[in-house]
């Protein structure tokens, strides 16, 4: 098998259904998938598990297969290179288009290495997505073969990154075992993900209103963690400010710990169930973070705020919520409903 493909035609196929109906598939080619696979591989174990990475950029979480969707994220937010991404896994699973939603992403990994980052999420793993559809879409549209494939692609991915030394990203959550930033540099790759321990927290925890320190999980994985825990580690790091996903929101973002933790989901209205929003977050050179939010409605409002002043402008499908993190601060974060 030649390691080799036009990965400007694999992109452009993938994105030329943005005018199509929603559903229509893009078939590429086994050998074109397999290669994106390998050729991503080889990038991810080139990159830290725990990168360290720099604004300006735009962080996205869960997509879950919604193709269409994702590319309405970068529609709004700028297709790459025009800006840098982080995505926080959770590609794959749940919705009806998995192959082409991270099939576009591993082509863009590949075509802006530097620019374009993915961390993993729960549900790239071969336990998880055996079940929840990735691997049934595998089989029915290509092999067996191919799915084994992508859970090899998978078990490179980086699992956390910090954005100029002040946001730690990850998919899931905190960890009872993570003392230092070192210890996730250690992990080695490949790897699957563990029932317990670091790395499965990294990918599985969740933050609770009603406790202090960690609680059970009602997932039946991992922990949950409270407002003291996300203020005793962003002391402790000098950070400023955690960023995860793994959990519907209703807005598509969501604080807690007075703002020192911010939860991301990026598929709006999810699996055709839920009525919530999906949102993206932009963080500029200065460190402000701005929320872009997309919801299933015919009309929305963009507004940021900035210095105080609200300025409100009518468009389709989007709003801004712009709050403010500054360098070596502690965030001063404000919103605005309407």
């Amino acid at each position: 098998m030649a390691l080799e493909i036009d990965i400007d035609n694999v992109i452009t196929k993938l994105i030329e259904v943005r005018g199509a109906r929603p559903g229509k598939n893009v078939n590429l080619t086994e050998n074109e998938i397999k290669i994106l696979c390998l050729s991503s591989r080889e990038i991810f174990l080139n990159q830290p598990i725990l990168l360290e990475l720099e604004a300006p950029i735009k962080i996205c979480g869960d997509i879950h297969g919604q193709f269409y969707d994702l590319l309405r994220l970068f529609e709004y937010g700028g297709f790459p290179p025009d800006s840098n991404y982080l995505f926080l896994g959770d590609y794959v699973d749940r919705g009806k288009q998995s192959l082409e939603t991270i099939c576009l992403l591993l082509a863009y990994k590949i075509k802006y290495p530097e620019n374009f980052f993915l961390l993993r999420g729960n549900h790239e793993c071969a336990s998880i997505n055996r079940i929840y559809g990735f691997y049934d879409e595998c089989k029915r549209r290509y092999s067996v073969k191919l799915w084994k494939t992508f859970i090899d692609c998978f078990n490179c991915l980086p699992v956390a990154a910090i954005i100029d030394e002040k946001i730690f990203c990850m998919h899931g959550g905190l960890s009872p075992e993570l003392n230092n930033m070192e210890q996730i540099r250690k992990i080695t790759r490949p790897t699957d993900v563990p029932d317990n321990g670091l790395l499965c927290d990294l990918l599985w925890s969740d933050p609770e209103k009603e406790i202090n320190g960690w609680g059970e999980n009602d997932r039946g994985v991992s922990f949950t963690f409270g407002q003291d825990v996300v203020h005793n580690f962003l002391r402790k790091h000098e950070l400023d400010l955690i960023c995860r996903a793994h959990q519907v929101v209703e807005d598509g973002y969501e604080f807690f710990a007075k703002r020192q933790l911010v939860t991301l989901f990026s598929a709006p209205n999810y699996c055709g169930e839920f009525d919530n929003a999906g949102a993206m977050m932009s963080v500029d050179e200065t460190l402000m973070c701005s929320f872009q939010v997309r919801r299933k409605l015919c009309k929305n409002i963009f507004f940021t705020t900035s210095n105080g002043c609200i300025y409100l402008f009518f468009f389709f499908f989007f709003f801004f919520f712009c709050t403010p993190l500054k360098k070596r601060k502690t965030p001063n974060c404000k919103d605005s409903h309407i």
